[in-house]
Formats: structure tokens, sequence, C-alpha cells
């Protein structure tokens, strides 16, 4: 089993906040799961540098372009280490070397759907499209007269209706995929995916054979799922192993984008011949007092002071236990800390109180499987494994949550600290493998968490209490 996995490219006109955080999250969860099941693993993540809005945002700070997109990219790349996690692959898009020949590549493998016109229409530099009338969601829009370059967008509507009717390509939730399926539907219109280099600034892709054209950042930045595997070089090895012979193609985004992801993006790879993703899983948004956190206008909460101020564990069983599959979230940072102290109550203590009770009785002895909450056990990864096929995060750690208060609430009810040492020997290795299972279905979601409830386990170190969640 092979898989890829892949967070959105986010502009660099602004620094992270914890939305974006919520999107890194949630796709590192899906890698560590689906490795923690044997899967090979390709899980990729960067930042889109060329975009008009990041030309306008350094022209606005007196910096060249490419210094700007530089200095603003490290804070994106940074989020490795401050929310732990598993990535194998960073790309810029405007200075890896990988990126600019298999863009170019693409564009000259969708040429037979591409046609030159005149246009003019209403352009969001925001949301980096053209639109109809003002930005539904930034309210603002300007008028463009310029010739681009149109992809025939038009006819992909019968191949793309057999993709997603046939659930090879699945989007999750099923409310977005019932909104995308009647927006391919109601018939598609051909999109430019081109823009004057005059507007542009000078900055961006140039369109092959057209010098006075830069590739349009839609385009540009959907093309690095697979240009940063090594689509157009001459070894295109990791792009056979990592998208064309995957198993799974798996983008994680958010619900503003996911028509790029789950329309534009598929009917590009079809024109190139080339397989389209598996699955587009689309999320919320997070708010803050019930606004939308935004780069731009410097709404949202830094994922690193978060971290430093409430600690990684607390912040990453937040995301996963809170956020649900659909809808917008506002943060509380109080309603994360408390979700930090859940995991210290509920699965530390239940960690610290077998671990003592294990002290009183012999080593060894294999629990009975037929002991109900050995059963339990043993069924927490089938459970985990359905939530995350639904792209249920909150469903899956929440099955973590209902082991760990049955096992919680079996030691009180039976008072087993009472039990003479014959038959507590018989129990606490129901309890060791319960506390081992949810340590193991834990990781993806809290890997620091995870790893030191294996250590505790390995070591009978008893007492580490709210150290066990530290961050």
């Amino acid at each position: 089993m092979r898989t890829f996995v892949s967070t959105t490219i986010p502009y660099v006109n602004g620094d992270p906040h914890v939305g974006f955080a919520l999107e890194c999250v949630q796709a590192d969860v899906l890698a560590r799961h689906r490795r923690a099941r044997g899967s090979a693993v390709r899980f990729g993540t960067g930042t889109d540098d060329n975009a008009l809005k990041n030309v306008r945002a350094a022209a606005a700070a007196g910096v060249p372009v490419a210094d700007f997109v530089a200095a603003r990219a490290r804070p994106f790349a940074a989020l490795r280490r401050t929310l732990d996690l598993s990535t194998d692959d960073f790309i810029r898009t405007s200075s890896d070397p990988r990126h600019r020949p298999g863009v170019e590549a693409l564009w000259r493998a969708v040429s037979g759907d591409l046609v030159e016109r005149a246009y003019e229409g209403l352009y969001c530099v925001l949301c980096e499209a053209f639109v109809d009338g003002p930005c539904p969601e930034h309210g603002e829009a300007e008028l463009v007269t310029e010739r681009n370059w149109f992809f025939r967008l038009s006819r992909y509507r019968e191949p793309l209706l057999e993709l997603l009717e046939s659930g090879r390509l699945r989007i999750e939730p099923p409310e977005l995929r019932r909104e995308t399926l009647a927006f391919v539907r109601a018939g598609l219109e051909d999109v430019s995916v081109s823009r004057s280099r005059t507007r542009a600034g000078g900055w961006g892709i140039p369109v092959p054979g057209d010098a006075e054209q830069v590739v349009w950042v839609w385009f540009d930045a959907l093309a690095n799922y697979v240009t940063a595997l090594g689509y157009g070089s001459a070894d295109g090895d990791g792009y056979r192993a990592w998208w064309a012979e995957a198993d799974e193609r798996i983008h994680v985004v958010g619900k503003d984008v996911a028509r790029f992801h789950a329309v534009i993006w598929p009917a590009l790879l079809l024109a190139a011949g080339e397989p389209p993703p598996t699955a587009v899983f689309v999320h919320g948004f997070l708010t803050a007092d019930g606004r939308k956190l935004s780069k731009s206008s410097g709404t949202g909460a830094d994922p690193r002071a978060v971290v430093e101020s409430l600690g990684l564990d607390a912040f990453r069983w937040w995301l996963v236990r809170d956020v649900p599959r659909t809808g917008d979230t506002d943060f509380r940072p109080e309603l994360a800390a408390a979700r930090g102290r859940e995991l210290a109550h509920l699965v530390g203590n239940l960690v610290n109180r077998s671990l003592g009770l294990a002290r009183r009785v012999p080593d060894g002895g294999a629990p009975d499987p037929a002991h109900p909450l050995a059963v339990r056990a043993a069924a927490l990864p089938g459970a985990i494994d359905e939530a995350l096929g639904q792209f249920d995060l909150r469903a899956a750690s929440g099955a973590i949550v209902d082991l760990a208060q049955a096992a919680n609430r079996f030691v009180s009810e039976t008072r087993l600290w009472e039990l003479p040492e014959a038959e507590l020997a018989e129990v606490v290795p129901v309890l060791l493998e319960v506390c081992a299972a949810i340590g193991r279905e834990l990781e993806p979601f809290v890997p620091g968490a995870g790893a030191r409830i294996a250590g505790a386990l390995a070591g009978r170190d008893v007492g580490l209490g709210r150290e066990l969640f530290a961050a």
C-alpha cells in the first residue's frame, strides 16, 4: 500500500495562523495513521510564492519579491517542528528547482485543451480568481481586461461526473460531495489559466512559448503536488511511485478552495493523461469570535505562541477532539487547555492506575481476550480506521476517549485495589493491554503522548501524572 498525502500550499502574504495549523495536523494524522497500518507514505506541504497578493504585499513592505517570499516562507517551514509534523517534503514554488520544469511539462501536456482569447472580467486578488461580481468572501474585485490562455474545462464535465459518481474521486464530507456534483452537473465554463506579465509585476512562471504571459497562480500551485514528486523531470521514478502508481492520492484542503481541488485539478490531470487524486478531504474554518482567521488581516493566532502557551499535546488534541467534520469552529484557548487536562486526567490517570496495580502482581500473563475491555481494545483500531476513512477525526479521537472512560470506570466500580493478588493478576494484563492500545492509537493524533505511554508501559514507570502529557 502506497499513500500520498498533502496539505494545500498557503500564500506567504502573511504569517501562519491556527486555521492552517488545523489542516497540517489533520493531514499529519492521516499520514501517521497510514504508516501505523503498514502503508508507505509520502506527506508533502510547502508555500505558494507566485501569487499576485504576494507581489503586492512585497511592494507594500518595500522589499524585493524574492526576498519577501523567502523570509515569509520560513515560519511555514518551521511548522514542521512547532506542530511535530511528519512531513517528508516542503516545496517553495518560486525557488524549488523541481517546480518550474514540472509546471512547464504540465502546461505542454494540456496544450491541446488551451485556447487564447481576449477577456474582461472581475478578479479578486485575495482569492486569485475571476468572480462574477463582488467577491462573496472579500467583497472586492478589480476589473481586468487582457488576453489570456483558457483551459477548456467545459470539455471535462462528463469525465468529472464519472469520477465523482463512481467514487473514484471521493469528496468528504458528503455535503461537499453533493455541492461539487451539483456544480459540475450544472455545466462548466472554461477557466483562464494565465495573466499578463505586466499585471503580475514580472513575477511568476512564464507561459511556455508566450513570454508576455505568466502561468495563473492556481495552475502553478496545484501542480506542486506532482512537481514535488518529480513530474516533468528526466527521472520520473518519484512521480510514478508516489502519484501515478500510488494506491491513495489524498488532498486535505479548506472549504474555500475545495472546488479548485475537486474540479479544476482533476480536469487538468485528465487532460494531461495522468491519474486524478483519489480523495479530497475538506475541512471548515477556524474562527475567532465568529470571524474567519486570515493571514492578510492579521486575525489569526500564531501557532507557535499557542503551543508555547498551551502545550503541543493540548493544542493537537483540541484540533482533533473539538473540530467537527463539517462547519466552522471558534478557537478558544481555554477550551484547548481543557482538552489538555482531559488527556492528563483521563488517559494519564488510567496509565498510572494500571501501572500501580501492576506492581502488586508478578510480571507476565497474557490478557484474557474474552474480557469485555480486551474486546473493546481489540476493536479500537477498526473504529478509528472507519472514522478516518470518512475524514471524521473527532469520531476517531472519541473512540480513544470512550475506551479510556470505560477502563477507568471498570477500575473504580470494581475497586481493583481491594482485590487479592490472585484475582488482580487476572485483570492487570487486560488493563495494560488497554493502555497499550490507547497509546498506539493515540500516536497519530498526539505523537509525543503516544510515545510517552509506550515508554511508561515498557519501563513500568508509575507516577508520571501530568508529565505524561507535558508540552
